[in-house]
């Protein structure tokens, strides 16, 4: 009963949220507070009118009923089961360390991505409703108006998010980055705030004006291979030239988005004429940081977790449709896993190497693992770093779910650090603390 009362005044708490804006961040950064139960209202406000002009009223009625039953009964006898009724051995490896919140929202998000159709989770990732709350996040915590520049940039060649400390110098540091979303949901909107807070943590670090350039790339089933590959290309194109200096640029991306960015530097080594008409002449950049990259769009090894919120048949589906009724999914160019070519992947590396941070309990583990030997085998510079019960992309997912600031921030700080010890190869960096 104590630990029930502890819970739920938590929640209560939570709700509440911050009446107090918290101290504001050095170096002109924005840091927000944890996500409340408040927000999660407020971010289905949002998306309520979006579902409807979107997706229509009848089939958002209908998923909503669909969902009944697990909302309704499902998701709180499993919650409270594996939470308090039985031992801590026996729980699920991500539960143990998880507070409340994290397993509540996890919990709905597994269920999200195994039942709930990618036209309607599109929506909820979308920059009608993602700017919106961002905004109203930022409201919460005492911001009117962003203290970190950002803007967009559109062509007809590629679409995304510039981030910059100050627009009118040129960046000491460019950081190339392609979301997550199963090639079918996501956007660089719904990542802003990831985004924001990264480019506190990496001006925290030592660098003097770095930026960020989040690519918004065109979803499934919009478009398939190579639409995505060349909108990450000319991405890259205009990168380089913002950047003027390859060395100082890193390549990113969680879950699909790390796929895109293995895949380019794989297109900008390869020899083969299929691929030569992309990137031709880009030079490779400083080095990749990878978050949960799924390195092989379908695999037997994808199988399901006690933990992680992916469903291997759902990733399975998505894999097929992303490369399309002309392309193998099994080719190279489009699932980097399946590249087993030591020459290609050396000529692939950036200088500075290949750093992929990713969790134990996720479902791209073991393609990940293998990948990560392969390319050490090659001679590759490469490094991992498996979060001990961790779930996919937990990096991203941390800074919304978590309370601590220390724990919110960890992943962020991690890959800063690794950035540079590569790039000025020094043992560490300073990173934002709690």
């Amino acid at each position: 009963m104590m630990m029930l009362r502890t819970a739920f005044g938590g929640m209560i708490s939570n709700l509440i949220g911050r009446i107090v804006p918290p101290p504001r961040d050095h170096d002109g950064g924005m840091i927000l507070g944890a996500v409340s139960y408040l927000d999660c209202i407020v971010f289905c406000i949002f998306l309520a009118p979006q579902l409807i002009w979107n997706v229509g009223l009848v089939p958002t009625i209908k998923c909503l009923l669909e969902a009944l039953p697990f909302v309704l009964f499902k998701l709180p006898m499993q919650f409270i089961y594996e939470r308090w009724l039985i031992s801590c051995d026996k729980r699920p490896p991500f539960v143990r360390n998880a507070s409340p919140f994290e397993d509540f929202v996890i919990r709905c998000v597994r269920y999200a991505f195994a039942n709930i159709p990618p036209n309607i989770g599109r929506v909820f990732f979308s920059k009608q409703v993602a700017l919106p709350f961002l905004r109203f996040r930022m409201l919460r915590h005492g911001y009117l108006r962003s203290p970190v520049h950002w803007r967009e940039r559109n062509t007809p060649a590629f679409r995304g998010i510039w981030v910059m400390k100050d627009p009118l110098e040129t960046p000491d540091f460019v950081l190339y980055y392609a979301h997550g979303g199963g090639f079918s949901m996501g956007s660089a909107y719904f990542y802003l705030e990831f985004l924001l807070t990264w480019l506190s943590v990496l001006s925290s670090s030592g660098f003097e004006n770095p930026a960020i350039f989040a690519l918004d790339y065109t979803l499934v089933p919009d478009a398939s291979y190579p639409t995505q590959i060349q909108e990450t290309i000319e991405g890259y194109r205009y990168v380089l030239k913002v950047a003027r200096d390859p060395a100082i640029v890193c390549v990113s991306g969680d879950s699909a988005g790390a796929t895109l960015i293995l895949s380019l530097l794989l297109h900008l080594s390869c020899k083969d004429p299929r691929a030569k008409r992309y990137g031709v002449g880009l030079p490779m950049p400083g080095q990749a940081v990878l978050i949960s990259p799924w390195t092989t769009l379908v695999s037997p090894r994808h199988t399901n977790t006690t933990s992680d919120y992916l469903d291997a048949e759902q990733l399975s589906r998505y894999g097929r449709q992303f490369s399309g009724s002309k392309i193998s999914w099994s080719d190279p160019l489009v699932s980097p896993g399946c590249c087993h070519d030591a020459t290609w992947w050396r000529r692939a590396s950036p200088s500075n190497g290949i750093f992929i941070a990713y969790g134990e309990e996720e479902v791209f583990a073991p393609e990940i693992h293998d990948l990560v030997a392969r390319l050490t085998q090659a001679g590759l510079r490469v490094a991992s770093e498996v979060e001990p019960g961790g779930i996919h992309a937990w990096p991203v997912a941390s800074l919304f779910l978590s309370t601590a600031r220390e724990k919110r921030l960890k992943g962020v700080n991690d890959l800063t650090t690794e950035i540079r010890k590569r790039l000025y190869g020094c043992d560490a960096a300073k990173t934002v603390k709690a």
